[in-house]
């Protein structure tokens, strides 16, 4: 098989893709639109698929609440720990050093500038930090952000510096081209500096990201324990809590479920994937040519391209703090919502890269066989199911009722809908272990809000099927659909004022 593959992918090499490409968005839009002709041709089979689907959807809620409040557990008791006198103890802890990459544009000033601030509150010296800004060339105020911050910042860190990444007609405008261009001026300047790059991490972060105090410390210690450092990636809990109170109902409960999903992957093992704001070897960068310029999903790209690349070696740690950022903001409350949406478009798009996991599953027959499949599978599963699972739950139970009424009259189309309820109304207890797990995770430094709010917090899930469905399943189709029509998505910075 795989040297049938290795001959086909040779042959077609542009249709081999496009072909992968469909693929998943094609399942998807099969079983969004299952419950509306199955309804009339196979009702007895939709009805146990919808009881199937709302058994895994039970089943999902539960692990992610457990999982959630697992690794709530694990952070509290993380952030108790002194973790510099940890790392401090280690042999070679004084060649230990973290380049650290902000990708930037439009951001405003302020906001840059709280994410050097919390670097440079760090517990780890921050005289082995380096500080690179990359800016896009195309963005008018570039040239004088750089400035200001060079002026702020020349003398607190191991050394602060600025790119200014060119429009380049062979890449994708985005965050992860403008990354790969800083990440090889970055690799010049430590040569420069006799940094070892056998201590030296790099990562990734958004420009509104807050990291707490031991970050570094943690990721320090993290590095000179692990058996395989320049074969890991390191993943913090990246949750929503810069503005929580200030974003309107509908984005708040969606931030709310995507900040306890992020807690809850630290302690599932291989399901947990960089995403965001992620740490690395430079090593490992520099052995995998930096990230790729022609793709806008950069962090699950950067990954798996790391782990194919080196044979399956690669591997994702845990580190158990939380790093917190904005959800999306603007001027006024529609135009908050309208920067959701073109956010969940933005992130749905990662379903494009399936067709380049799926082939380097097929070709790179050095990765074990059952690791790559489980990770392929899970990226392949969540990719599809973002715009079907608000379809499945919401409405196909009632749609056989509506489409198929002669199917009622029997007894499991007259008991679906109440079996299907009270599944789903089940899911209302790991609601309830996530709103206590939320409560616990913003601390008092993100409680903006009178407590009596706080309180209220809960009432506002009623909204959820509208948030699910315009705010997460919809865009998410609409991506799907651009797709299989071969309609290429252009990146578009998430306003967060």
């Amino acid at each position: 098989m795989h040297r049938l593959a290795t001959k086909f992918f040779a042959r077609y090499p542009r249709k081999s893709i496009r072909l992968l490409e469909v693929i998943p968005p094609l399942a998807a839009v099969f079983m969004i639109s299952m419950p509306f002709w199955g309804a009339v041709f196979f009702p007895l089979y939709l009805a146990y698929f919808i009881i199937f689907f709302n058994m895994y959807w039970l089943y999902k809620s539960a692990n992610l609440a457990i999982c959630a409040l697992v690794s709530s557990r694990k952070i509290k008791e993380a952030e108790k720990v002194d973790w510099l006198a940890r790392a401090k103890a280690l042999p070679n802890f004084k060649k230990m050093a973290h380049a650290v990459i902000i990708p930037t544009y439009q951001e405003s000033h302020p906001k840059i500038k709280e994410t050097i601030e919390s670097i440079g509150d760090q517990t780890f010296p921050v005289k082995n930090i380096f500080v690179f800004v990359a800016f896009e060339e195309r963005e008018k105020e570039s040239a004088e952000k750089a400035s200001a911050l060079l002026s702020e910042y020349k003398n607190k860190f191991g050394g602060v510096y600025c790119t200014f990444h060119p429009d380049n007609p062979e890449e994708v405008k985005g965050k992860s081209s403008n990354q790969a261009y800083a990440a090889r001026f970055a690799n010049e300047i430590l040569e420069k500096k006799n940094i070892s790059m056998n201590f030296l991490t790099v990562s990734s972060v958004d420009a509104d990201s807050i990291f707490d105090k031991q970050f570094f410390s943690y990721l320090s210690y993290q590095f000179l324990t692990s058996a395989d450092p320049h074969y890991s990636f390191w993943q913090s809990a990246n949750v929503y809590y810069n503005n929580f109170w200030q974003i309107p109902s509908f984005i708040r409960i969606l931030s709310f479920f995507g900040s306890l999903w992020r807690i809850s992957l630290l302690v599932q093992g291989m399901r947990l994937i960089p995403n965001s704001v992620y740490s690395l070897s430079f090593k490992l960068l520099k052995q995998i040519d930096y990230w790729d310029t022609d793709v806008i999903p950069e962090d699950y790209r950067i990954f798996f391209k790391a782990f194919f690349e080196t044979g399956g070696k690669v591997n994702v740690e845990p580190i158990f703090l939380k790093t917190s950022m904005d959800s999306p903001k603007a001027g006024t409350y529609i135009k908050s919502l309208l920067n959701k949406y073109h956010q969940e478009r933005r992130w749905s798009w990662g379903i494009s890269d399936d067709a380049m996991y799926l082939k380097w599953w097929l070709l790179v027959h050095e990765a074990p066989f059952l690791k790559k499949t489980y990770l392929v599978w899970n990226v392949l599963l969540d990719h599809i199911l973002w715009p079907v699972n608000w379809y499945i739950i919401t409405i196909s139970a009632n749609l056989i009722v509506f489409l198929n009424p002669v199917f009622t009259r029997t007894s499991l189309g007259y008991s679906l809908p109440r079996m299907s309820g009270f599944i789903l109304t089940l899911c209302l207890f790991a609601l309830f272990v996530l709103i206590y797990v939320d409560f616990d995770m913003r601390s008092k430094k993100y409680a903006s809000a009178s407590r009596f709010r706080q309180f209220l917090f809960p009432l506002e899930f009623v909204l959820m099927p509208i948030s699910g469905f315009f705010l997460s399943s919809l865009p998410a189709l609409i991506s799907h659909i651009q797709l299989i029509i071969g309609k290429r998505l252009e990146y578009r910075v998430t306003e967060k004022s």
